[in-house]
């Protein structure tokens, strides 16, 4: 076992709040902690977006240059665009070939997009070969580092099971110790919903961005649902059934912020409207210093440009001694 980890991300453009609090403030924790991979996942865009990258490049470079406005530092952390890692295809192709067809398909997630899929609101028309390979895809983007853990979401922790599986069926069919069986490391994070209680997302336009300027973050707040039962300013709040408001100064408000807006709601002291200008203050406070660094990388695209490139070479060396082993114990020239 070693102190590696590995986490990647589909190019989605520019990333929003939750992607922040869910991801990569926990990846900003752990690159101080472990020899840190993390990858732009542009391959896996086009097991569902094969007919639309007209803007795949300029999306991986959005997301690079959030995760570096965010903290990631490309001389803590590998920073990598996969299909600059050609290694990776080379990997999936000997793991697809020893893993057994009824694994990749009772894999929840690939259930969930081929259900999508067939409901017409899948983004591509069909399903096809290389979205049933996708888990399988996946196992060789964690395998190709030896990655020990896997930073995930409890609603990941399918995809690490079934990488430790295709680990061991390897090393057991070559008679090699090529692969570690990672672990999954669950993400210590914050779930925020969107400003109308959905799940946060670009698709439902309910997202706040990380890099929008502090008047459209303040604009977007107000949108955000509160308290149903209240008509009135000054009639009495119930903070526990403020559908998103309440919810988001449990994440951005300290405990004497917490509670005096709790108080306030109570008492009717305060209204949503002004309860919510306060909120987008201390929302858009929280991500000041992280906008301003965003605007200086979207200014200098080259420093994103070089630290993607270099990222990606350096992978491609550690995913080239991966690739020795594998030939190896293949015995394939």
């Amino acid at each position: 076992m070693n102190n590696r980890i590995m986490s990647g991300m589909r190019p989605t453009g520019k990333l929003h709040i939750g992607h922040y609090l869910g991801v990569i403030d926990n990846w900003v924790k752990l690159q101080n902690k472990y020899e840190s991979y993390f990858f732009v996942a542009d391959w896996h865009a086009l097991t569902t977006k094969y007919n639309k990258t007209e803007n795949l490049r300029q999306d991986s470079i959005d997301v690079v240059t959030d995760w570096l406005a965010c903290g990631l530092d490309p001389d803590k952390s590998t920073i990598y665009v996969q299909s600059l890692v050609p290694e990776t295809a080379e990997l999936h192709i000997y793991l697809s070939m020893i893993t057994p067809q009824h694994w990749v398909e009772k894999d929840p997630t690939l259930k969930d997009i081929v259900k999508i899929i067939k409901s017409g609101d899948g983004g591509s028309e069909e399903i096809t070969y290389g979205l049933l390979g996708y888990p399988v895809l996946m196992s060789a983007d964690i395998l190709l580092f030896n990655a020990s853990f896997v930073p995930v979401g409890i609603d990941q922790v399918a995809h690490v099971e079934i990488t430790r599986d295709i680990a061991r069926r390897f090393n057991s069919i070559y008679g090699a110790d090529v692969f570690n069986e990672p672990q999954p490391l669950l993400n210590e994070c914050s779930y925020i919903c969107g400003v109308d209680g959905n799940k946060m997302g670009k698709s439902y336009n309910n997202d706040i961005k990380i890099s929008d300027t502090e008047e459209s973050t303040a604009k977007r707040i107000m949108q955000a649902i509160t308290d149903r039962s209240r008509i009135r300013r000054d009639d009495l709040g119930h903070p526990d059934q403020c559908e998103v408001a309440f919810k988001y100064w449990q994440i951005f408000g300290s405990a004497d912020d917490i509670e005096k807006t709790k108080h306030a709601c109570e008492t009717g002291t305060i209204g949503c409207a002004d309860c919510k200008r306060c909120l987008a203050a201390k929302v858009n406070e929280r991500f000041k210093e992280i906008r301003e660094k965003r605007k200086y990388y979207e200014e200098h695209p080259e420093i994103v440009r070089d630290i993607i490139y270099s990222g990606s070479e350096k992978a491609r060396k550690t995913a080239q001694e991966t690739l020795k082993e594998v030939r190896k114990a293949v015995q394939i020239y």
